[in-house]
């Protein structure tokens, strides 16, 4: 049961412009698209051996890395935010769905990586679940923990270790 003075405590209200964690993560985001780009660029020679499952991954995470800076900075909540939050969702779930597809380290199997696809699977509809009810505080957490764990720590992992964008980027 409230009491009186419970009553009188305004909720504090949490701001919706981005703050030092999120300008981080549009960085980030966006040095790795810029990384993915070069990566792509220096590697034109070899695009032709490229199979159309990992054509399709990349394209869906360029969409994804594209839109996250724009997300995590520019004004939230209004009707641009929300279809742009849509695209972005829609990319993130073909990206995971995508990568089932490739397993080109482990042929027949699947590698480690894996592990953060499905995860995502469950992830993402949590993102926007949680903005459809205007549960900011999950929304913007679910975000940034996608941001980290999808987008950076997995887009990392791709450049090292002999894989196809590492090598072209760093060949």
């Amino acid at each position: 049961m409230a009491s009186i003075a419970d009553l009188s405590k305004p909720k504090p209200v949490q701001s919706l412009a981005p703050d030092m964690t999120e300008r981080v993560l549009a960085i980030g985001s966006g040095l790795l698209l810029l990384a993915v780009v070069v990566a792509l660029a220096r590697g034109h020679a070899e695009w032709a051996i490229v199979p159309a499952p990992v054509w399709a991954h990349l394209v869906t995470i360029i969409v994804a890395l594209a839109l996250t800076p724009t997300m995590l900075l520019r004004r939230r909540g209004d009707r641009p935010h929300r279809v742009l939050g849509t695209i972005w969702v829609v990319a993130l779930i073909a990206t995971a769905l995508i990568s089932f597809a490739i397993r080109l380290t482990n042929p027949g199997g699947f590698s480690v990586i894996h592990i953060i696809s499905a995860w995502t699977l469950i992830q993402v509809p949590i993102i926007w679940w949680s903005a459809r009810t205007h549960n900011i505080p999950r929304h913007r957490k679910s975000v940034r923990g996608m941001v980290i764990g999808a987008l950076l720590v997995a887009g990392f992992f791709t450049f090292p270790f002999h894989r196809m964008l590492g090598q072209w980027l760093l060949g």
